[in-house]
């Protein structure tokens, strides 16, 4: 498998000639190097509907022919924009073909600011456990830290674990140090951090933190890809 990090909270794997996107912010992140019509995905996964993590799904998904993924308010919501997409809710899988999502918890908020400034529900924040290629791939979305991490961690065999350090819309690098020992992941990857500055982080400190605590981080900048198989790790 194939991860690309696209910056902020965006994420690609690619199994193959198939592939998935994660939460796609491209054109308004100062330090991203993609630009959305660089991306191809077949499918395009959103953890929820703040504009910094869905402002791509449309062209995106117009531009593939993709189908968005997302918890049913933002599912329909993307619907409403006539794109393709999969309603699902807590707790629930679906099965891609060559991935299956499932939809796991996570302490948030959620809601679309339209442009005459009235906001509207989108549903509940989610993260998603995504099982391809043999290896089991967290993506937490934006969270708090929060105990259930622990079962979470317990129920699954967590091979990669994309956990948001930025602070104050997420956990810091405190808290995101104890969500990934209750994952239990074979390797953390920091995101959500550096965009803008009220989220500016250290995050090679916290890789050095994850191994002083006996994990495996990696460092990863926006453009950044490398080939992982679950021998690998």
């Amino acid at each position: 498998m194939e991860i690309t990090y696209h910056g902020h909270s965006c994420v690609q794997l690619r199994t193959g000639d198939r592939s998935l996107v994660i939460d796609p912010f491209l054109r308004g992140n100062p330090i991203a190097v993609t630009k959305p019509e660089d991306v191809r995905a077949e499918y395009v996964l959103l953890t929820h509907a703040h504009t910094d993590h869905i402002l791509d799904a449309e062209p995106i998904a117009k531009a593939n022919d993709a189908t968005v993924v997302a918890i049913l308010e933002l599912a329909q919501y993307m619907g409403f924009k006539q794109l393709k997409n999969i309603e699902m809710n807590m707790g629930g899988t679906v099965d891609l073909g060559f991935a299956k999502a499932k939809m796991v918890q996570a302490f948030h908020s959620s809601g679309i600011t339209l442009e005459e400034g009235k906001i509207i529900y989108a549903g509940m924040p989610a993260g998603f456990i995504i099982r391809i290629e043999g290896l089991t791939v967290l993506h937490a979305g934006d969270t708090a830290l929060f105990s259930d991490m622990k079962m979470i961690g317990d129920r699954h065999d967590i091979d990669i674990a994309f956990l948001p350090i930025g602070d104050h819309y997420t956990m810091g690098p405190e808290d995101a140090l104890q969500a990934a020992e209750w994952f239990g992941a074979k390797l953390v990857i920091p995101v959500h951090y550096n965009s803008f500055p009220l989220i500016r982080q250290d995050a090679q400190s916290f890789i050095e933190r994850l191994e002083a605590q006996g994990q495996k981080g990696k460092l990863m900048v926006p453009g950044d890809r490398f080939e992982v198989t679950a021998e690998s790790l």
